[in-house]
């Protein structure tokens, strides 16, 4: 796919140091080594990335506590595989809602008082989920999981971006998107482990119950983590901070439609598999939970390389580049896993590096090209909207796949969910390359 050239910086992002070339920061100057990027966000830059790192990684774990009890709560409350998609269908399409409300709350209040709302939210609702004593009720509690769900990364990712230099900020927000398999494996070993111990009927309540321990890093948050000083005085200034109708104007108004396009055709494929690849393993494939946790730990593997990986690619090589490579790699690894033949569950387990390499690798463009396309004062507002409005669009794929499951078994449905990776290729004829942007 053809780069665009860089197109001139909308107001308010154009270099942070006038008279410095795009992608010359003092803050990264002499630094090199595989964590230059990482001494070179400073003291307090340091300090937000555990928190956003930490923040993400359990949104993470309580996202996954819903996929990995799913077949357990199906038996539980006598759900069809529709009704069961329909759980992670409702905390998307919040989540579309909650990202919004807290990209406007992260502008207008700051990134950390957004992020600690954020944290508390999907902690509260994800233990109401452990305590729901009808199908009804639990559709509800995680619909309103999904509000703090859809928020956490978009305010932990600007909140890290504005203190990560120009040259390393790919490799930088890659990390933060690497707490999603940190988080995503910790669930699986939880799960693991209180499946062996505790009936199904009781298990999917209890990691329910574990997903309220989140809550206690809005206790580090608050002790130790600040906005960026520089950054937090130009969102002051603006009269239009926190401004939805903004990224709606002007030369906002393109950047803003295509990015939602790009993000519902990524996440559309990335929680189809998220949602349906532990019930293909153990509905289709005959594994255990075990066993199950065994074959998620290689998939899972490769994502935290992926994420890395994608960083790396990124700041190398530009953040469409990246994204434009592994939206074909993760649609031919989609169908590759799920046209493997029975009795060869060896190599299902392998095609699993692959398959959550190329379906993570992706998303580290994301937290970079999203916090470029905005200014200072709108930064949250649009990553917060795009990034979610997207997610929840893209929350037709899991469903629809829940729904063609009972005819083509969830292995031949899967195949659609490759299908929301062209999304992604389209979307690209109308963002800009950029690599290299000061905020």
């Amino acid at each position: 796919m053809s780069s665009h050239a860089t197109p001139p910086a909308p107001p308010g992002l154009g270099p942070s140091h006038p008279g410095s070339p795009p992608g010359s920061d003092p803050q990264d100057a002499g630094e090199t080594g595989s964590f230059a990027w990482f001494r070179s966000l400073g003291p307090r830059g340091r300090r937000a990335f555990a928190g956003a790192f930490g923040g993400y990684g359990l949104d993470s774990y309580d996202f996954f506590t819903l996929p990995l009890s799913m077949v357990a709560i199906e038996a539980y409350f006598l759900l069809n595989s529709g009704q069961t998609g329909l759980l992670t269908t409702v905390t998307l399409l919040f989540s579309a809602l909650g990202g919004a409300a807290a990209g406007v709350l992260a502008d207008r209040i700051g990134r950390v008082r957004a992020l600690m709302i954020t944290v508390v939210t999907y902690a509260f609702f994800t233990l109401l989920c452990g305590l729901a004593p009808s199908y009804e009720l639990l559709l509800v509690f995680r619909a309103l999981q999904g509000l703090g769900f859809g928020g956490e990364w978009a305010v932990g990712a600007v909140l890290v971006a504005e203190y990560a230099s120009d040259r390393h900020r790919g490799r930088t927000l890659a990390w933060i998107q690497s707490s999603w398999a940190v988080g995503w494996g910790l669930a699986v070993v939880v799960n693991t482990v209180i499946f062996s111990v505790f009936p199904e009927d009781t298990a999917w309540r209890v990691m329910f119950l574990t997903g309220a321990l989140p809550a206690l890093l809005v206790l580090y948050v608050r002790r130790s983590v600040t906005d960026a000083p520089a950054v937090t005085e130009r969102r002051l200034r603006s009269a239009e901070r926190g401004s939805l109708r903004a990224i709606f104007r002007g030369p906002l108004l393109r950047p803003t439609l295509f990015a939602v396009l790009l993000s519902t055709g990524v996440q559309g494929g990335y929680y189809t598999l998220a949602t349906w690849v532990p019930s293909y393993l153990r509905d289709e494939r005959g594994l255990s939970v075990v066993n199950t946790g065994g074959y998620l730990t290689f998939l899972i593997s490769g994502a935290f390389a992926g994420y890395l990986t994608g960083g790396y690619i990124t700041d190398r090589l530009g953040r469409r580049h990246n994204i434009a490579l592994f939206a074909v790699l993760s649609a031919l690894s989609i169908g590759a896993y799920s046209a493997v033949p029975e009795g060869a569950n060896t190599l299902v387990m392998v095609l699993g590096l692959p398959l959550g390499f190329c379906s993570s690798a992706i998303f580290s463009s994301f937290g970079s090209l999203l916090a470029e396309l905005y200014p200072t004062a709108l930064r949250g507002t649009g990553q917060g909207f795009t990034y979610n409005t997207g997610r929840a669009v893209g929350a037709v794929f899991p469903t629809t796949v829940g729904f063609m499951a009972d005819r083509l078994g969830v292995g031949g449905a899967l195949v659609f969910g490759a299908a929301a990776y062209a999304l992604a290729l389209l979307a690209l004829l109308g963002l800009p390359e950029t690599k290299g942007r000061a905020l």
